[in-house]
């Protein structure tokens, strides 16, 4: 028996060459080394997030928690996660099954990519019973629960409200003696600033444009649309792109950005080109969400004390003032082993006042939550705003945003509206055109062809099929420690 081994291991020496020797070594020794190591892993609860400014914000609430808990088991840690990878790994582990974390902060577009599929397979606790049981409905501004809201359930707490006002360039306005908190709609609004439109560098174009918008910038566009009461899709989720609302907002947008008319300039955001813009005054006024004014105040302070808001410009008279665009949800996926513990530190999280003010104080972000409206740092005068109240006045049109939908095709849809504003733009370039209204039957025509694309591409998900919505199926079971007592 031993010569036999003796053997084999003779002739395994002999084949094998000294780079495999080296290999051989080397496995050994790592595993030598990490084997005895533990895993680094916590016990506890894992918070799953994509920004670092909220991850700071976050920690002294949770380190409070922590001192609070009898258990390392019910005690939270929060993981910064890139928005790509933070993606794949929670559909990932949704599709499969896998754990995941016990809560999850994401933003829109990424909720709502797990709506895609029935109600029994979304990934998240479905939390609607539990928040009215618990008034949490009330306790919330009621529009922002709309972005994670699929087919009547709820699944995730708000984080944000996120209402636009308009920012303008009070220094260049006020010193020409225009009063812009007398315009009501926008057409008044480009009446008032077109005496500003002058061409002082004889370059046969205006050196100034009331307003920064251009037919490519998608996000603006989607802003403008919900404005104005555009639709992407219906309540069941359907496509509706086609509406004769569409089709003026679109004709009008076109004529803003060409032709003798044009009344805008392409000065994107989070672009070098887009701040210089700023800077120089090229652009006298911008559609403003609360979190952007946070950026602002980092990425132009040489602004302070040059800018007010005001509401926006209505489509009509008596018309909505104010838009919306992104949002922040936190979730509980169904595979935590503590949803108590997950609930109760959500709304701890969610719900604290302080953390509240801070996170105004540092981003401009009001929250959802309504009692905390009334910490006086929502009422604090603005050095940047020149001194305004910018928390009340994002406040004063919370309630009046518009309502977002979670379909999983909502960029889409928006870039194809996107794809019908630039060729109505090119449209006015080609034939010099000013009255929207000689647009409107391409526009029709056009969204008719952007409604079809897009519902064949809806029709491919069996769940979002015809009517809209999911096979026939029962509300989605949730852990019995979810349901509302």
């Amino acid at each position: 028996m031993f010569s036999g081994i003796k053997k084999r291991l003779a002739d395994f020496f002999t084949l094998t060459t000294p780079a495999v020797w080296v290999l051989l070594a080397l496995s050994l020794g790592a595993a030598a080394i990490v084997l005895p190591r533990p895993s680094g892993q916590k016990d506890g609860m894992k918070l799953w997030l994509f920004s670092k400014l909220h991850q700071q914000v976050y920690i002294p609430v949770a380190q409070k928690w922590n001192h609070e808990q009898p258990t390392t088991k019910t005690e939270i840690e929060t993981l910064l996660i890139n928005g790509a990878a933070l993606e794949r790994r929670l559909l990932s582990g949704f599709m499969s099954g896998t754990p995941v974390a016990d809560l999850v902060e994401t933003e829109r577009s990424i909720a709502a990519k797990t709506f895609t599929g029935p109600l029994d397979d979304i990934g998240f606790v479905d939390i609607t019973e539990r928040l009215r049981a618990e008034g949490m409905m009330d306790a919330i501004n009621e529009p922002s629960f709309a972005p994670w809201t699929s087919r009547g359930r709820i699944f995730g707490i708000p984080h944000d409200v996120h209402p636009v006002l308009l920012v303008y360039r009070s220094d260049i306005i006020e010193a020409a003696g225009i009063d812009l908190t007398k315009v009501e709609t926008w057409a008044e609004f480009f009446e008032a600033l077109r005496p500003l439109m002058v061409d002082k560098d004889g370059d046969g174009r205006p050196d100034c444009y009331p307003l920064n918008f251009w037919a490519t910038q998608n996000q603006l566009l989607e802003q403008f649309i919900l404005q104005a009461d555009g639709t992407l899709f219906d309540p069941n989720g359907r496509p509706d792109l086609n509406s004769e609302r569409n089709a003026f907002v679109l004709a009008t947008l076109a004529t803003w950005c060409g032709g003798p008319g044009r009344v805008v300039v392409d000065a994107a955001e989070f672009t070098a080109p887009g701040n210089t813009l700023k800077l120089r005054g090229t652009v006298l006024a911008s559609l403003m969400p609360d979190w952007l004014g946070g950026i602002w105040k980092t990425d132009l302070p040489d602004l302070s004390g040059k800018l007010k808001l005001m509401p926006l410009p209505a489509w009509e008279k008596g018309g909505r003032r104010t838009s919306v665009i992104g949002g922040t949800m936190l979730g509980i996926p169904k595979t935590t082993e503590n949803f108590e513990a997950a609930w109760a530190f959500a709304k701890r999280l969610y719900f604290d006042r302080e953390m509240h003010a801070n996170f105004f104080a540092r981003t401009t972000i009001i929250p959802p939550v309504k009692a905390s409206w009334s910490d006086p740092v929502f009422s604090a005068p603005d050095p940047y705003f020149s001194g305004q109240v910018s928390g009340q006045l994002f406040i004063a049109q919370a309630g009046n945003i518009p309502a977002r939908t979670s379909s999983p095709y909502n960029d889409l849809a928006v870039a194809r509206l996107g794809d019908v504003l630039i060729a109505l733009t090119d449209r006015v370039n080609r034939d010099q055109i000013a009255d929207p209204a000689l647009l409107l039957p391409e526009a029709r025509e056009r969204l008719a062809e952007a409604q079809s694309r897009v519902k064949k591409l809806i029709e491919r998900n069996v769940f979002l099929r015809d009517d809209g919505t999911s096979p026939p199926a029962p509300v989605p079971s949730a852990p019995d420690a979810a349901r509302a007592p």
